[in-house]
């Protein structure tokens, strides 16, 4: 490229760094004359990599220094007349990718909605891209007749025409009272009448039909009177923003039922008083739909929602209208609405921030919701208040040794009291003939005594389907996913057994496979099994499941939410989607099916993960006027984590945890990074395994633990390896990073080892 005298200061910056959805660091383009004044760091650019592929990327930095290499491309097109990335999304995609291990360009796919990207496409298909606001066709009286008079009179016209005059009440109808003195539009999809029967009403002059931007918010104007704190909450709430002046984090531990989402609303409240934007997290889906209701009745159409299950078109949506938001507006999101360009932040909350949800674990960047959230409002100035009846270790370290302020909200609301927490023995129950099939009679007296009081029970089975395996009567043999070294699970309601870790399924035998004699026997229990049991045994229950299978649809879902919280089910059986957040009135019992599948994992924080999943699903029972019951089901009654739950002692169950966490150099006492390694063939994945430990161990010694292979050593048709790097926290862990890396590339260079996958896990979970 010819040099040329600079002409003003922007002239200097002739090459850009473009983040590309690949996985890449950023790459340096030349930028043409022609876009010197109108290109700037975060607008999204075309480029051209190959001979054929165009990418859209977004522009990192602009510099005047040449890069070392002699062929630089030109920048192709600015994709947009503003930019779609913050200075303050740049800073966090920066330090997402420095601190998980993990290229930019990985990060920029995580963070920018599927309309925003384009990965690979032709010439004609990339600039033929771009985002499109979604839209809606919307019905709305005419200005003509916009008054009472008209208004009659047009309904009198249309006395012989009856399909028209029925569609004209249908939407007077569905708009209540008009307002004559602004036009109500409602989508066209709300009306029944067929089309040509609405267009002879528009040419008529009675109605219009137009097409307009669907909003990212349809939440209703009008919004409640705020809700009326406890004196334990406004005590709590005063404490908070107290330690806010000091810290910029608060952990806010209250216990189930104590209403802490009441002190997140007044929060919430006050930062909108004050024209600032907050961000409110929670670990799942499935929480959003009830939360959401309940906050647009206070805050109307300042609640934006956003989460993976919204259309890609709605998420693009409101990424576009936040990126023009400078204030007024509360995001609901999960995980990734830490992502999203959030400007004049001032509150991030994180609720149930314990929650191993908030960790991605299936691709690049695995990155923690929390741990981003808290980084995030370094950057933005904003303040952070993680919420949780029980605190993960981490967190509640820091709490006590005064890196972030510390909040206990010990009462319930309203003064309910915690619920009685009933240990039933199954093994004893067995012995003394006492167990009808997976129920001790303590849980079945106690749902049988509930349903005649006219209340609700949830039972808690974490494991979906209907068996966890089944197995032949005569020889023994069990279905094992041919891709995945684990059994299939049976799912009797569509007769398959399925894997559920790769999506593999076939139908069920008639005869077992290996013996062609032998009868399959479902062996273990999953939540299907528990339906149909209750069923038998509660015949004049409404039952309904609650798991990934019955809540694949969103509608589903929220039939089945709904149903439950009017009291149509008597009985809601349900995984750890139930254990979350919910607030129903009418539960009186939980019941907890196999404590011991959450005790006996092979984890370093299964004990507290056990306790927590006990307290939050306990924690559903009783939440209004009367004390709840909760009844655990174990082989272990005088395992310590049990007898925690059975007193609600978090405070010992974390401290016994910590205590064993550090005298076996465990988090929070130490930084985890894991490393696993992957390939089809089994011989070369255990040759490169004890290649890369070798040369690892040179430099990190007895920090590193393995290789070994993890509780499931084969997906879908790749045998893994995995290694555990554990860190003092006083090392600089950039340096110990940059030292792996370098592992990395070695090994890589190897040319048997260059088809290993190598996969690295930042503070695993």
């Amino acid at each position: 490229m010819e040099k040329r005298p600079d002409k003003s200061p922007a002239t200097a910056d002739r090459y850009a760094d473009v983040i590309l959805p690949l996985a890449a660091p950023a790459m340096t383009f030349a930028v043409p004359d022609a876009m010197l004044r109108q290109i700037v760091p975060g607008c999204r650019v075309i480029v051209q990599l190959g001979a054929r592929k165009y990418y859209t990327g977004i522009v990192d930095r602009l510099h005047g220094q040449r890069p070392p290499f002699d062929r630089i491309k030109p920048v192709g097109r600015i994709a947009d007349a503003e930019p779609v990335a913050t200075a303050e999304q740049l800073r966090l995609w920066h330090w997402l990718s420095e601190y998980y291990m993990c290229p930019l360009g990985m990060v920029l796919r995580a963070a920018l909605p599927a309309g925003l990207k384009s990965d690979g496409f032709s010439e004609d298909e990339t600039f033929g891209r771009g985002y499109m606001q979604p839209r809606q066709t919307v019905v709305s009286l005419h200005p003509d007749i916009r008054n009472e008079e008209r208004l009659h009179v047009a309904l009198d016209s249309l006395s012989r025409a009856k399909s028209q005059y029925k569609a004209l009440l249908e939407y007077l109808e569905k708009t209540g009272n008009p307002d004559f003195g602004a036009p109500i539009e409602i989508p066209r999809k709300r009306l029944s009448a067929p089309t040509a029967i609405l267009k002879a009403l528009a040419e008529k002059g009675f109605i219009r039909i137009a097409d307009t931007e669907i909003p990212a918010s349809d939440a209703p104007a009008a919004p409640d009177k705020l809700p009326e704190l406890s004196a334990a909450q406004t005590a709590a709430y005063e404490r908070i923003k107290t330690c806010f002046s000091e810290k910029e984090v608060v952990l806010l531990h209250g216990v189930t039922g104590s209403g802490k989402t009441e002190i997140y609303i007044r929060l919430m409240a006050e930062a909108l008083a004050a024209g600032h934007n907050v961000l409110y997290m929670l670990p799942e889906i499935a929480l959003t739909a009830q939360l959401i209701r309940r906050m647009e009745s206070y805050f109307g159409k300042a609640v934006t929602v956003y989460h993976s299950r919204l259309s890609d078109n709605r998420r693009a949506a409101v990424y576009h209208e936040l990126l023009r938001c400078d204030g007024g507006r509360i995001v609901i999101g999960v995980r990734s609405s830490v992502l999203l360009p959030l400007r004049n932040l001032s509150l991030v909350i994180v609720d149930e921030e314990h929650d191993t949800s908030f960790k991605q674990t299936d691709s690049a960047p695995r990155y923690h919701g929390r741990d981003t959230a808290v980084v995030l409002a370094s950057v933005c100035g904003a303040k952070v208040l993680l919420g949780s009846a029980t605190p993960c270790a981490e967190s509640f370290h820091n709490a006590v040794t005064g890196k972030y302020g510390h909040i206990v909200l010990s009462e319930r609301y309203g003064g309910v009291t915690l619920p009685q927490v009933i240990v039933s023995d199954t093994l004893r129950a067995a012995k003394r003939g006492e167990k009808y099939s997976h129920f001790n009679k303590i849980l079945l007296d106690q749902i049988d005594r509930t349903l005649q009081r006219g209340r609700q029970a949830m039972l808690f089975q974490n494991r979906r389907g209907f068996s966890p395996y089944v197995e032949c009567g005569h020889c023994g043999w069990t279905g094992v996913c041919p891709d995945c070294n684990v059994s299939l699970t049976y799912h009797k309601n569509d007769g398959t057994l399925r894997c559920h870790y790769c999506g593999y399924h076939m139908p069920i035998p008639k005869t077992c496979p290996s013996c062609g004699t032998g009868e399959l026997l479902p062996q273990g229990f999953g939540t299907e099994k528990i339906e149909e049991e209750l069923a038998a045994i509660f015949p004049q229950a409404a039952i309904e499941r609650l798991d990934a299978d019955t809540a694949r649809s969103s509608r589903n879902y929220r039939r089945i939410i709904a149903s439950f919280e009017q009291r149509k089910t008597d009985i809601l059986v349900g995984t750890q989607i139930i254990t979350k957040g919910f607030d129903f009135g009418g539960v009186a019992l939980v019941g907890i099916l196999n404590a011991d599948n959450m005790l006996n994992y092979p984890d370093f924080r299964a004990g507290e993960r056990a306790f927590q999943m006990m307290m939050q699903v306990g924690g559903r029972a009783g939440r209004r006027e009367e004390q709840g019951t909760v009844v655990i089901q174990t082989a272990q009654p005088e395992h310590p984590v049990v007898r925690q739950a059975r007193d609600s002692d978090y405070d010992a169950m974390i401290r016994s945890q910590l205590a064993e966490r550090r005298a076996f150099f465990y988090p929070p006492f130490c930084r985890l990074i894991a490393v696993l390694l992957r390939h089809r063939d089994h011989a070369l994945l255990w040759k490169a395994a004890a290649a890369f430990g070798t040369e690892a161990r040179t430099r990190f010694g007895r920090r590193l633990l393995g290789p070994e292979p993890p509780a499931v050593d084969r997906i879908r048709g790749q045998f893994r390896l995995q290694f555990l790097l554990k860190i003092e926290k006083q090392l600089p862990v950039a340096a110990v990073k940059k030292e792996l890396s370098g592992l990395f590339d070695r090994l890589h260079a190897v040319p048997e080892f260059r088809p290993v996958d190598i996969v690295v896990d930042v503070d695993p979970q």
